[in-house]
């Protein structure tokens, strides 16, 4: 079992391998880890990659945020991964990706910094995002159906 240092350690190496190249399969990095001298496997790669909310777009593994910036902004190479929306009340809005994905959308959302959004939970393909009150809520769903085409 790796100390909580040396995860931290093993998951800096995968945020550094995967901006400095295309790491297409998750083998790959596991292979790029042990040469780098860390312990990893197919499973804790999986793990690691969930909890640091990497996507796979374009065939490549993609870090939360570099989505936005590639496409400027406009969550373009997101909206792939969002399936659904839906109200769950009049401050509660439920979006549903494809597994994985709900987390990365979240920090897109999050650092997006739209004023109607308190805050956003999200798991592996559900996002719950709250706003202040209705009329938020109403300008959130506009802005989340121009974005992604639900």
């Amino acid at each position: 079992m790796l100390s909580d240092a040396e995860q931290l350690e093993r998951r800096d190496a995968i945020v550094r391998l995967l901006r400095e190249g295309q790491v297409r399969r998750q083998q790959d990095l596991v292979r790029l880890l042990k040469r780098a001298g860390h312990a990893a496997t197919q499973s804790s790669i999986s793990r690691d990659l969930r909890d640091l909310g990497v996507l796979k777009a374009s065939g490549r593994y993609v870090l939360p945020g570099e989505e936005v910036t590639r496409t400027n902004g406009n969550f373009g190479t997101l909206a792939q991964f969002v399936r659904q929306l839906r109200r769950a009340g009049a401050t509660i809005t439920v979006l549903r990706t494809t597994i994985g994905a709900a987390q990365s959308v979240a920090v897109a959302i999050d650092r997006a910094a739209w004023p109607e959004v308190a805050g956003t939970i999200s798991g592996d393909d559900t996002i719950f995002i709250a706003t202040a009150n209705a009329r938020a809520q109403e300008r959130l769903i506009e802005r989340l159906r121009t974005l992604f085409a639900v």
